[in-house]
């Protein structure tokens, strides 16, 4: 069933922003789906012990709960980027390179230590997974009595953008957009493949499910899967001045709902064909599918 907590767009302080959208509810695995998704959240936030973002609570716990009185068929948890890579922060250092030229590119500066910070995520991510699995067996579910996917994310940028992308929503260099798309995703995908392999849980690899559709990749909006910088004024209706700031940007550069209907679709895939890691891959007719296995190698777009 669909979570009956509200979207959280502000209401009473709560900037989770969860979306219908959502592809927890796209998988067609089951009925409906139950979103316990919070916006910003980290690993701390899904495990026990914690506050939980937005006073929320542990979604750990909360998935205790629901799966004692509900049939749970999958979980699905994305969680790591809040941690030590902190891809909201390094977006920002990117996009102040952009702006300001006596700044030293992104690649250069947050390059160098990216391995340190996957590295000081995996215990987190690592001590996550295994809480989630221990709500489920408190629940009473076996480990194979429903599928666990740890999924990875996609990268929202690309060095191949237009012209104009510094105006049209991506102030961003193409070369430390190329190096997010060929360096830090695949790189931080690869180190939730690990925690995913050390906690035996399955791993769905996101890091190019956007490839080709991303923010500034083509002239409009349309037909791209990764949101632009992106000023939602309706924070405002919802969250009053308390959406002053970042709250009024929290859509930029994440996946759109067609993505995430597409994205729900290659997990769904993914689930029903039983494979333990896979990837989500753009297809020529435009779609998504689920792949097992690796995904191919990288390579840098013309520009």
């Amino acid at each position: 069933m669909r979570t009956p907590t509200s979207p959280a767009r502000g209401e009473n302080g709560n900037w989770c922003h969860r979306s219908s959208n959502a592809f927890v509810h796209r998988t067609g695995l089951a009925d409906a789906g139950i979103n316990l998704a919070c916006s910003g959240a980290d690993s701390a936030d899904v495990g026990f012990g914690a506050p939980g973002r937005n006073g929320e609570g542990s979604q750990a716990a909360r998935l205790r709960e629901i799966a004692r009185t509900h049939r749970v068929v999958a979980v699905t948890l994305q969680v790591g980027a809040n941690d030590e890579p902190a891809l909201t922060r390094t977006a920002v250092a990117c996009i102040r390179t952009f702006v300001d030229p006596t700044v030293a590119p992104c690649r250069d500066t947050v390059g160098p230590q990216w391995a340190g910070r996957l590295a000081a995520m995996a215990p987190h991510v690592e001590a996550a997974v295994r809480d989630v699995q221990q709500a489920m067996r408190d629940a009473g579910y076996a480990d194979d009595g429903y599928a666990f996917v740890l999924a990875s994310y996609a990268s929202p940028v690309t060095e191949a953008m237009g012209p104009l992308h510094g105006v049209e929503g991506c102030p961003l260099s193409r070369p430390d957009a190329g190096w997010g798309r060929t360096v830090a995703f695949p790189q931080l995908a690869e180190a939730l493949r690990g925690v995913a392999e050390r906690t035996g849980v399955r791993f769905l690899d996101l890091s190019r499910a956007t490839e080709g559709h991303e923010a500034c990749s083509r002239g409009t909006a349309a037909g791209e899967w990764q949101r632009r910088i992106t000023v939602d004024p309706q924070a405002l209706v919802h969250g009053r001045l308390d959406a002053l700031g970042q709250h009024l940007f929290q859509e930029s550069f994440h996946p759109n709902a067609e993505a995430h209907a597409l994205l729900g679709g290659c997990l769904g895939e993914f689930v029903k064909a039983g494979a333990r890691q896979g990837a989500c891959e753009v297809t020529p007719q435009g779609g998504l599918r689920a792949n097992s296995g690796l995904p191919p190698p990288i390579t840098s777009a013309a520009v």
